[in-house]
């Protein structure tokens, strides 16, 4: 606002137009004057006073009327080539920062228009009332070359005024875009630290809760058998703190790059996650299909992380004793299915809310290019199918 109020208001005169104005003044007046050698002005001096003085007034509002402008600077550049002028470039200072200041304002094809019709009005009047001894070549490449110039000049300034504003545009569009970039990567990051924290925390909580149970109805009876589950609580809570402290510690990384990173969980840990139900009461049994193929980080993360959480849900709401996991390694996908036998006893009520791990599934599988199928199975029992690409699949937009 402060900024609008002291610029000066569109079409009025500026101090530094009456600079320049007063400048041409002081030449295309002395201008009017130069006649070829051996020859007389043959007119008084006062023409050339008033008509420099009226196209250098008119100059005051060539960035408002610029048409207007150069039709004024014209007209009197025409009379006094018709009085006998010639048509030198001090006399056509005027016309010449008109034209320039058109060209600036508006497009190459008004300023084209308004350039040759001014070469035509000043060439036809120079060859019927000009001085008679001025060679015919001036009277016809003179007028031309003078317009011509600030013409050109003109649009050159115009076309790199509208180049520089486009680069910036260009430029605040790309800043636009990295943050919007920066803003959406965040909000994906985010979104899969939560589902590994949703993981982490759902598996080895279970585990605990029942081993903890487990420990409770035995430590009267079998003082051996609930010591040794004692153990296994100890080292489930154990490797929760590890897997969150893995998880978290991303978040709380000063920016030092090289501070080294526990490595994340993948199918080779697939024994150790198998074995840490067996005091849940489900035993888990991992068969492998085919020869193994090159599995990218993401998807092998992604491959583990689906496999706790199916047979976390299979501990908390199936009843279950028994849960199978098959890995069948393709020519290009990797196929792991999950499945229990629906036996058994439950041993904790399903949440009547439900929860987030289904969905977490799926976005994990999604988010590497796979897909994943989840139902039950005809003979009995819950299954989940999932199947990922074995080369490195970009990160898709999770929905």
């Amino acid at each position: 606002m402060i900024d609008n109020l002291l610029r000066p208001p569109r079409g009025r005169p500026r101090p530094v137009d009456a600079v320049v104005a007063a400048a041409l003044f002081a030449c295309s007046f002395p201008g009017s004057l130069i006649t070829l050698p051996g020859q007389d002005l043959g007119i008084p001096w006062w023409p050339g006073v008033l008509l420099a003085g009226v196209s250098c007034v008119a100059l005051l509002w060539r960035r408002g009327r610029p048409r207007a402008t150069v039709v004024v600077t014209l007209g009197c550049a025409a009379v006094a080539a018709a009085l006998g002028c010639l048509l030198t470039v001090l006399l056509l200072g005027p016309l010449m920062v008109a034209l320039y200041s058109l060209a600036v304002g508006t497009d190459r094809k008004t300023a084209n228009t308004f350039a040759f019709s001014g070469i035509a009005v000043l060439v036809g009047t120079g060859l019927l009332s000009g001085p008679t001894g001025e060679p015919l070549v001036l009277k016809l490449l003179g007028p031309a070359a003078w317009l011509l110039l600030p013409t050109s000049l003109g649009t050159v300034t115009r076309l790199r005024a509208a180049y520089l504003d486009a680069v910036q545009a260009w430029a605040e569009h790309a800043e636009r875009t990295r943050e919007e970039e920066a803003l959406r990567r965040v909000s994906e990051e985010r979104m899969r630290i939560a589902r590994d924290l949703h993981d982490v925390v759902a598996h080895h909580l279970v585990l605990a809760n029942l081993q903890a149970g487990t420990v409770a109805r035995q430590l009267s009876d079998r003082t051996g058998e609930a010591s040794r589950i004692a153990s296994d609580l100890t080292r489930t809570t154990a490797a929760a703190l590890r897997e969150l402290k893995s998880t978290v510690g991303l978040l709380r990384q000063d920016g030092d790059a090289d501070k080294p990173l526990e490595r994340p969980p993948g199918l080779a840990q697939l024994p150790e996650l198998a074995a840490s139900f067996e005091n849940a009461g489900l035993e888990v049994t991992v068969t492998t299909e085919g020869e193994r193929g090159p599995l990218s980080a993401g998807a092998d993360l992604t491959a583990y992380r689906i496999v706790q959480e199916a047979l976390t849900n299979v501990t908390k709401h199936a009843a279950a004793r028994e849960a199978e996991v098959r890995l069948v390694y393709c020519a290009d996908r990797l196929a792991v299915t999950v499945a229990d036998d629906g036996g058994g006893t439950r041993t904790l009520p399903a949440p009547p809310g439900g929860g987030y791990g289904v969905v977490g599934m799926h976005e994990r599988a999604r988010s590497v290019g796979g897909r994943i199928r989840v139902g039950p199975r005809p003979r009995g029992g819950f299954e989940v199918v999932t199947e990922l690409p074995l080369e490195p699949h970009p990160e898709l937009p999770l929905a």
